[in-house]
């Protein structure tokens, strides 16, 4: 049984000296995007932030987000607005909830839609784009303060990613294609907050036979060198289509 913890409450944090707003004439008034994008990175779960260098943030930590053009559809934006300020692309983005508290912006209603994605840290370097002065991960048990109400919205990703990963092979996407059982229970221990027992980790992952060992062995490491996997999706739809239910 998986047991989701919650160690990261949000806090609403006051504004001052608010500068206006100022929304590009091409975009839709009083609707934006913030992409909560997830990274694993040697074994620790990390967050990819920007720091605003105009507007309402200047000098404050966020979300990479911003506003939707009239012509755009919402997961173009999203994937627009990344690249525009990471450098990041050609990432595969769902939408994870509407965020639209009242006061959830200073001085102006603004409705955001939040997209997140899955990814492996270490493959992505950040460079710091449009309205930005830099771009970094951040582990996700030590983020700074970030702006508006952009902490709830990490804190609910958060959660909403500690469930799914319980009940879908989703962790699978933070991984290499080819990763050992040590590397695959870092992840769930990182994602999950938790210290999980090796022996019974093993054996629940190896009893579900969704691992299709790859014949090979990690190298060049200072230890002694594990045996690798890669995930069987094929092995995963067949399972599926049968009534299986991944539970972890």
């Amino acid at each position: 049984m998986c047991t989701v913890a919650n160690n990261n409450p949000s806090t609403t944090r006051p504004h001052s000296r608010v500068e206006p707003l100022n929304e590009p004439d091409n975009v839709l008034p009083g609707l934006s995007i913030d992409n909560l994008i997830f990274g694993l990175d040697h074994g620790q779960l990390k967050i990819m932030l920007v720091k605003h260098n105009v507007g309402p943030g200047k000098g404050k930590w966020a979300l990479p987000g911003g506003f939707i053009k009239q012509n755009e559809n919402l997961r173009d934006a999203a994937a627009r607005l990344l690249e525009e300020l990471t450098g990041v692309r050609d990432l595969y983005l769902e939408q994870l909830k509407t965020f639209g508290r009242v006061d959830r912006f200073p001085n102006e209603r603004v409705v955001t839609i939040a997209y997140y994605a899955l990814v492996s840290a270490e493959n992505y370097t950040l460079v710091a784009g449009r309205n930005t002065s830099d771009a970094m991960w951040f582990d996700a048990k030590d983020l700074p303060e970030l702006i508006y109400d952009h902490s709830e919205i990490v804190d609910h990703g958060l959660n909403f990613l500690r469930h799914k990963v319980c009940h879908e092979p989703i962790g699978f996407n933070l991984l290499p294609e080819k990763f050992t059982l040590l590397q695959l229970q870092e992840l769930y221990e990182a994602i999950l907050d938790v210290k999980l027992d090796k022996p019974n980790f093993r054996r629940k992952m190896m009893k579900m036979n969704l691992l299709a060992p790859c014949n090979e062995k990690q190298k060049g490491v200072p230890h002694r060198a594990a045996n690798l996997y890669r995930f069987d999706s094929a092995a995963y739809e067949r399972l599926t289509d049968k009534g299986f239910s991944f539970e972890f």
